[in-house]
């Protein structure tokens, strides 16, 4: 099967928002992790060190996988790919 221009393009997004993405993951886990032991102040009676590594980076990548969801159905209705279609 030869990809036509319409898959090309459809493969092209969703490569550059996984990209991103993963971008976006490694910063929060190797570089905001590496330095929060310089943030050195309480943030609700921890410090907030604790709350960017153990509880901030969970969010965020919550966060991260509900945007790639999104993205993605929104991306798959607008090339006429979704789920369910045709059953």
């Amino acid at each position: 099967m030869e990809l036509t221009d319409k898959h090309r393009e459809y493969w092209r997004k969703n490569i550059t928002v996984t990209v991103i993405l993963l971008v976006i993951w490694a910063v929060i886990t190797f570089v905001v992790g590496y330095y929060a032991r310089e943030l050195n102040f309480n943030f609700f009676g921890w410090p907030f060190s604790f709350w960017v590594g153990g509880q901030g980076a969970l969010v965020l990548y919550v966060a991260i996988i509900g945007y790639y969801a999104w993205y993605m159905n929104r991306l798959d209705i607008e090339y006429g790919v979704q789920e369910g279609e045709g059953e």
